[in-house]
């Protein structure tokens, strides 16, 4: 295929881009004469240009991978009773389950050029895409709110460390608000803002504060890992798992199904990012380096690290913030602390607000740009009071699994659509008109096969995670909504759309449009 994708003929290439957001510059989109304003503005028009290497993919699941919240998921693992070597064999399965779905996700986008709600069009309906784009858009927000939360407990031990006398502020009991200390909303606060101005800047910001990020977090974490090994004496166990809740392996599957549930998210929407490779292979290198391998050096970290602080400390820490702020010296608690949450700030702004900018700018292209999108889940993320939503384990595993329960029909959808009903065969231009005839119209521009799939997926999918401590039997099933949400999707939709009513006709290619194929080539 053609690496670089040059704008046809007719296209207008517009001014002042926002699709600076991903780090292209003014004029990125290709608006063509016949797009209708309602679907369109240079956000979500295709690309002229497809530039990103595998490296450029590879950096961007580093930024993502190395956040407080994918340590404190990952050592949450350990409440299930699972030994170290447990722990780390369900990580690696559900990175490498992660990694060949975000293949799966990518295709489409990359081949079109276009970013994850546009792509839903195609199964949704160029209208009933904004279902799946308000959806993803609100999980969104509370990811973006509970990021910006641990972010601002790592500047808690901070500024206890430099300031002492403001121990009796960080005391829900004495001065709390909605769960939340007077402290912690000082320092949520102002993380809050500093992303705000950060995002406002643009993009070469957001991407200096990538570049620094990744790289900063591992610095730190080999530091800590070597320190607490050596104050261990280099004697850790691996056998810290406790009590386990239920047979191993089936604790293990769960465990497994948590992090699958845990980078739904990113995965869902990773068409945003895909979109801008140069080619399908680029991304899947660039998948396979930041995600089965990147994951793997920092699943090790989290695994031994975590081991280290019972000899250490003499109690399970799984929290790095926590952890650092257990050492001796100032100085090092500062530096640790600091870099949790910048880098935590940096992860943030990439992975929550880019996809809701794109998700919201879909619903009204012409009124909400970019920027708005991005300041409208800002808005919304303290509103969650994201602090309770991943406090201790057990709610972290509940918030993962009503995500999950949410995100999976979107995604069993989105597959079956492209893979089985349409072939891998997208006609591009039919993404961003009104016309009746067009591919994606279906029903007044709603395909009721994919929302029927999506409500009844999500339906069956909630009901043993709130069910959960009710039902005998469901509390287990709950781990898997994600699946569960997804499989029950995938399965009813191909179903819909290959019989009845409701059934795909084939494409058609008008003169004149663009057809992208399997290859990716018009």
């Amino acid at each position: 295929m053609t690496e670089v994708k040059e704008p046809p003929p007719s296209a207008v290439i517009a001014v002042g881009d926002i699709v600076e957001a991903a780090g292209h510059p003014v004029g990125g989109g290709v608006i063509k004469d016949g797009y209708d304003p309602q679907l369109t503005n240079e956000d979500l028009a295709p690309l002229g240009k497809q530039t990103w290497s595998s490296y450029n993919i590879f950096a961007f699941w580093m930024s993502d991978v190395h956040s407080v919240g994918g340590y404190v998921t990952a050592g949450s693992l350990f409440a299930l009773g699972l030994a170290s070597w447990q722990v780390l064999i369900a990580l690696l399965v559900g990175i490498v389950i992660v990694y060949f779905l975000c293949n799966l996700v990518a295709k489409p986008s990359q081949q079109a050029g276009v970013p994850y709600p546009v792509v839903c069009r195609s199964s949704f309906g160029v209208l009933g895409a904004n279902i799946p784009a308000i959806i993803r858009g609100l999980i969104a927000v509370a990811w973006y709110g509970i990021q910006t939360y641990l972010a601002s407990a790592a500047l808690d031990v901070v500024l206890l460390k430099l300031f002492p006398g403001l121990a009796p502020y960080a005391d829900v009991d004495q001065y709390g608000f909605t769960g939340l200390s007077l402290l912690g909303w000082g320092s949520f606060t102002l993380l809050w803002i500093l992303q705000a101005a950060v995002f406002w800047r643009g993009m070469e910001s957001i991407r200096k504060f990538i570049d620094f990020c990744g790289p900063a977090v591992y610095v730190v974490m080999f530091i800590l890992c070597g320190y607490l090994l050596w104050k261990s004496g280099w004697h850790v166990s691996l056998n810290l798992g406790g009590e386990k809740k239920g047979n191993t392996l089936v604790v293990m599957l769960g465990a497994i199904a948590l992090v699958v549930s845990y980078f739904s998210g990113p995965m869902l929407n990773f068409g945003d990012f895909a979109r801008y490779g140069k080619s399908y292979s680029a991304v899947k290198k660039g998948n396979f380096l930041g995600l089965p391998v990147n994951f793997l050096v920092f699943s090790l970290l989290v695994v031994v690290t975590a081991a280290a602080t019972v000899p250490v400390f003499g109690e399970l820490l799984t929290d790095p913030v926590a952890t650092v702020a257990r050492i001796d010296s100032v100085t090092a608690i500062v530096l640790g602390a600091l870099t949790f949450t910048i880098a935590t700030i940096g992860i943030n702004i990439v992975a929550n607000f880019i996809s809701p900018a794109f998700d919201f700018s879909n619903v009204s292209p012409q009124k909400i740009s970019w920027r708005m999108g991005g300041m409208i889940a800002a808005v919304g993320s303290v509103l969650l009071t994201p602090w309770n939503l991943y406090n201790n384990p057990e709610v972290i595993h509940y918030t993962l699994e009503t995500l999950g329960a949410f995100i999976g029909p979107l995604f069993g959808v989105l597959i079956a659509d492209f893979y089985l009903i349409r072939k891998q065969k997208i006609v591009v231009d039919d993404l961003f008109t009104m016309s009746k005839t067009a591919n994606y119209w279906y029903s007044k521009g709603y395909n009721l096969a994919a929302v029927t799939a999506t409500v009844v997926g999500a339906v069956l999918a909630m009901a043993p995670v709130l069910l959960g401590g009710i039902v005998f039997g469901m509390a287990g099933a709950a781990q898997y909504s994600w699946f569960i949400g997804c499989g029950v999707a995938f399965v009813l939709y191909y179903l819909l759309a290959t019989r009845g009513p409701w059934r795909s006709t084939a494409l058609r290619v008008p003169e004149g449009a663009t057809l992208v194929d399997a290859e990716g080539t018009p």
